[in-house]
């Protein structure tokens, strides 16, 4: 009887192989999923670090017209600038405007690659004594 038992255990402690199959079938199907996931995590995040560079850039375009107290000429310039050891197209559209002491201007921050906008920022600049 003893012996019987003891096979009985053994049995029981062993998997066949299509039950290894299926066991490495469940973990490569959830690896692949991790990886699906940790893949769209690292794309996400460098869009967001160029959309914030780009954001920046037109920021501090605008930002250094009013410091400067630059009169932009109307129309439109296109121009490579670097933010953080990231190259960008810049592209800078001034209008005039019913008050001839303003003029509008349209900051649009592309993606040198594709050519897709990462960010636009409008502001005004002045003329006033």
């Amino acid at each position: 009887m003893g012996w019987a038992s003891s096979k009985s255990a053994e049995r029981a402690a062993d998997f066949t192989l299509v039950e290894v199959l299926v066991a490495l079938t469940i973990v490569s199907v959830a690896m692949l999923a991790a990886l699906r996931a940790v893949g769209s995590l690292t794309q996400n995040s460098q869009e967001l670090r160029l959309r914030t560079f780009a954001q920046w850039t037109a920021e501090n375009r605008l930002a250094q017209m009013r410091i400067q107290a630059e009169w932009p000429n109307v129309g439109s310039i296109r121009y490579e600038c670097v933010q953080g050891n990231v190259e960008l197209t810049c592209r800078e559209e001034v209008f005039q405007t019913p008050n001839p002491s303003f003029r509008r201007v349209e900051m649009s921050v592309l993606d040198p690659i594709d050519g897709r906008r990462l960010a636009r920022l409008v502001g005004f600049a002045t003329n006033l004594p």
